[in-house]
């Protein structure tokens, strides 16, 4: 056999153990799924995983952490409970932690949606020191649910400010039906006691998809600031102070921020809870 032929042949071998090769299916990297079911067996077996070691901490809490935690449990929902929960086995801090009350400080509550609990960390940073800073424990959402959680969220004891709002998730709502249970919500905040501060709703963007209007919250901020002032309700107008902002803190069509947005939006709020304390 020719030396050209030898080659020939080689070259023709190594084509066809490529091609070969080509034809099998790549097998997934060690520990992927290799499809849905799988998926979602391996996405059960950790969340599995996480709740057991959730439980192991929890029963070595304190019995007034142990119940905040169920308190936790009972509300944050299918969505923002596994977050907790893998927060808390990581041992990272959440706007759902348990804040252990220095009883020199006064007492703060802050009750709204996702945003508000976006800034909640920054304001316990800019008040550390001034004040104990809560948060409910939800995303509190639209005001129908208000209605129904209220005496969840404002819970047993004493609060000396409550920061709130409700707008994004009522872009949707009937003004009739939100000014109504926005004066019953305020009704029972005052009940409280405490300092009530309104925070108007931060702007959204238009979303033909969703049918989400920009407007929208416009509009439920005007007839919420009449409803404020004829309460006497502090306003802490959220709007206005990051309206100039949002094209570098605003989640491209979203509603929601980022770190440096949070970061803001918590030191407006910061500011404009230590005012109605002095």
């Amino acid at each position: 056999m020719s030396r050209i032929t030898t080659h020939i042949l080689a070259a023709l071998l190594s084509l066809f153990t490529t091609s070969l090769y080509a034809q099998q299916p790549a097998k997934p990297p060690k520990g992927e799924p290799t499809n849905a079911k799988e998926a979602v067996a391996q996405k059960a077996a950790a969340d599995k995983k996480i709740d057991e070691e959730y439980q192991a901490l929890v029963v070595k809490l304190p019995p007034e952490q142990q119940a905040w935690e169920r308190v936790l449990q009972e509300n944050l929902g299918g969505f923002y409970l596994p977050l907790h929960k893998r927060d808390k086995v990581a041992r990272r801090s959440n706007a759902w932690d348990f804040v252990q009350d220095d009883p020199k400080l006064p007492r703060v509550l802050l009750i709204g949606d996702s945003v508000s609990r976006g800034y909640t960390q920054a304001v316990r940073k800019a008040m550390a020191g001034k004040a104990n800073v809560h948060r409910a424990p939800a995303n509190c959402g639209p005001t129908s649910t208000g209605l129904k959680k209220i005496d969840v969220w404002l819970g047993d004891g004493k609060w000396d400010v409550i920061h709130f709002n409700f707008g994004i998730h009522d872009r949707a709502t009937p003004i009739a039906d939100y000014t109504q249970r926005l004066e019953l919500l305020i009704e029972r905040m005052k009940k409280t006691g405490a300092k009530i501060i309104w925070a108007s709703t931060t702007p959204i963007p238009d979303n033909p998809a969703t049918k989400q209007t920009a407007a929208s919250i416009i509009e439920r901020n005007q007839v919420a600031a009449e409803i404020i002032k004829k309460h006497g309700v502090v306003i802490d107008d959220l709007f206005t102070f990051i309206t100039p902002h949002l094209a570098k803190v605003q989640n491209p069509n979203d509603v929601h921020f980022n770190g440096e947005g949070y970061d803001l939006l918590g030191k407006q709020v910061a500011e404009s809870i230590t005012a109605v304390l002095k």
